[in-house]
């Protein structure tokens, strides 16, 4: 302990020292927009920092030497990962690119114990994470400022959200992802204007960003300065000139679609194409592809695997799996508290899985699958246990428990609107990372307010994911062929076992329902019109217009603004549609929730419920078989 304290004392005083030789002269002041720093502290600090203060200086000469205005560094120091990014605007100078990453090297320093922190100023950013981030582009600590200057010239807001628009366009089209405009103003001003993503975001992710910053940034016109920034981009624009006339680009040639000087493009396109599949296809006929099992599709040599636990170890740490100790059991089995012998508190998961030949294979492959999944918004898979016929998952440890004991518990009333709204955009960020952004896409196939718990900041991460790819064949369906819970279960899953990522969008517009009305999507609520369902209520809030009747009257009307809730349980029903294809996905439903406008161009269609004859609806789901009677309800169309 006292080694590592001396450690990070080092490397505290170094990181502090690192920026005094590097002073540079330069001709812009940066000015400091936003902040981050991670609520996790380092594990390992000493190692730690080391890896950070290295990935400072290695970004810093690929600035001074190699003149690069973009750059990503990766240490490692024995199992602690450091992973870093800078970025600066195309438009500066390098000595303007060094001074402000010196500047922000300076201000990220205040973030010291933390295993994450992020700092963005008008001129450059520089971001450094305890996991892989490289992709990410939308993520909690996005926003906009707006000078408080407006212009009065006419037609300045069009013009300004015309020159946003074209720049959300064409950004994502170009390479680098920059671009810069000048667009002229009747009277004689002009808007300047700027995009950027980071260099290693996808053009789709890029595009998501892109369409944030233009949605926030419409709320400043027509002043005369607005800056959107968010984790992957950012967008400014401003009547005083902020880069030179020369340094704008001409993104016209990305703004079209089609037209005759693209015709050779696309000839040429085709024939190269029919000759590519020409070769594919010989050289498919005369080799033999090696098939790579979908269980391990990473590959062996990419997957870090977990812990394993010893059997004793873990019986001693839940006290013989005691019922003092035991937190709950669901549809895998039971999960109890454990201590370790070193003090850390863990959830130890029981799993019921049954017998098979194959289980200690697929056991074994999936769950190191499983513990490659690093995501803020997911629980942490630390490590497992397999003897004879048992099967341990040993997880990190939630004090908060589950978001249901929130809404429908002992601690029911107690969350605010802001929150809810945490909560309901952190689990969408999960659902996206799983579904769309590791390397293999993760149905969850049971999202209900159980499965979310809560941290020491109230703040959500999904529980169980992964778990039903640990099913034996004869047991990854019921015999109502589905493996979810009533209520928030797809009715294509629960009727035809059509599983596919929208399965579980409609189970989150079901949760975030929940959380906005403080009402369990089976409880019945009696009217005038006979027994209604939560996704029934909700939808004819919705026809009526009376959309705020559903808020949980827990929650006090100063806390939210009306037409952000209605925006959000417009959302929640886009993804109940009764088609899975019209249902957003999940990365789609992150970048609306971070929009400030409404969702004025996507209108929901009528929803679909699932209904069961059984008294006891919630004890259906994923681990126990069923004898239940599912009938589908279609509600009234608009």
């Amino acid at each position: 302990m006292i080694l590592q304290l001396k450690l990070l004392a080092l490397s505290l005083i170094w990181w502090s020292s690192i920026n005094v030789e590097y002073a540079v002269a330069a001709t812009r002041n940066p000015r400091l927009i936003n902040t981050g720093c991670s609520q996790v502290n380092a594990s390992n600090p000493g190692s730690f920092f080391a890896n950070v203060n290295d990935s400072i200086l290695e970004m810093r000469e690929e600035i001074s030497n190699d003149n690069k205005h973009f750059g990503t560094a990766y240490k490692a120091r024995g199992e602690v990962l450091t992973y870093a990014m800078f970025q600066c605007r195309n438009y500066v100078s390098k000595n303007d690119c060094l001074a402000c990453f010196n500047t922000a090297s300076t201000q990220i320093r205040n973030c010291s114990k933390a295993n994450g922190a992020r700092v963005i100023y008008n001129d450059c950013f520089l971001r450094y994470e305890s996991e892989r981030f490289y992709q990410q582009t939308n993520e909690i600590g996005g926003g906009v400022t707006c000078g408080n200057k407006s212009s009065n010239a006419t037609g300045f807001r069009a013009v300004g959200q015309q020159a946003l628009v074209d720049l959300q366009t064409a950004t994502p089209k170009i390479k680098g992802f920059y671009a810069a405009t000048k667009t002229q103003v009747e009277g004689g001003s002009a808007i300047y204007a700027i995009a950027q993503c980071v260099e290693t975001a996808s053009p789709q992710k890029c595009l998501d960003c892109m369409q944030v910053g233009y949605n926030n940034l419409q709320s400043c016109l027509p002043s005369t300065d607005g800056t959107a920034y968010d984790a992957g981009c950012f967008m400014r624009y401003s009547t005083t000139p902020f880069f030179a006339d020369n340094q704008t680009i001409d993104i016209r040639p990305y703004l079209k679609e089609g037209g005759s000087s693209k015709k050779w493009a696309i000839i040429g396109g085709v024939v190269g194409g029919v000759v590519l599949l020409l070769l594919l296809f010989a050289w498919r006929l005369f080799t033999k592809p090696k098939r790579v099992p979908k269980a391990d599709i990473l590959g062996a040599t990419e997957l870090k695997g977990p812990v394993n636990f010893k059997y004793k170890d873990l019986k001693a740490a839940t006290k013989n799996f005691s019922a003092d100790n035991k937190l709950g059991e669901g549809g895998f089995g039971a999960v109890y508290k454990g201590t370790l012998k070193n003090g850390k508190v863990v959830a130890v998961k029981k799993l019921v899985l049954g017998k098979s030949n194959k289980m200690k294979d697929d056991f074994e492959s999936e769950v190191k699958l499983i513990s490659n999944v690093h995501h803020r918004n997911l629980v942490r898979l630390l490590g497992c246990c397999s003897i004879d016929q048992e099967r341990i998952l040993v997880y990190e440890y939630m004090a908060n428990s589950s978001l249901d004991k929130f809404l429908f518990g002992d601690k029911k009333g107690s969350l605010n609107w802001k929150q809810r709204y945490d909560i309901i955009l952190g689990t969408a960020r999960g659902l996206a990372y799983l579904h769309e952004e590791f390397h293999v896409s993760i149905i969850h196939r049971d999202i209900k307010t159980g499965n979310i718990l809560l941290d020491d900041d109230l703040q959500p991460k999904i529980a169980d994911f992964g778990l039903a790819r640990l099913l034996p064949k004869d047991r990854s369906h019921l015999s109502t062929k589905f493996a979810g819970t009533l209520g928030y279960t797809a009715p294509e899953y629960a009727m035809q076992g059509q599983l596919s990522e929208k399965a579980d969008t409609y189970s989150y517009g079901i949760v975030v329902l929940e959380i906005i009305s403080g009402q369990k999507s089976t409880d019945v609520k009696i009217s005038d019109e006979g027994r209604e369902y939560l996704l029934q209520r909700a939808w004819k809030l919705y026809e009526r217009g009376m959309q705020l009747d559903l808020v949980d009257k827990r929650i006090e009307l100063n806390e939210y603004d009306a037409e952000e809730v209605k925006k959000i349980i417009e959302i929640a029903l886009l993804c109940t549609q009764a088609s899975a294809a019209t249902r957003p996905t999940m990365s789609e439903l992150v970048v609306l929730l971070k929009s400030k406008g409404l969702v004025e161009d996507l209108r929901p269609t009528t929803p679909v419920y699932v209904e069961t004859n059984m008294m006891n609806r919630e004890s259906i789901s994923t681990g126990s078989p069923s004898n239940a009677t599912i009938s589908i309800s279609v509600l009234s169309a608009r």
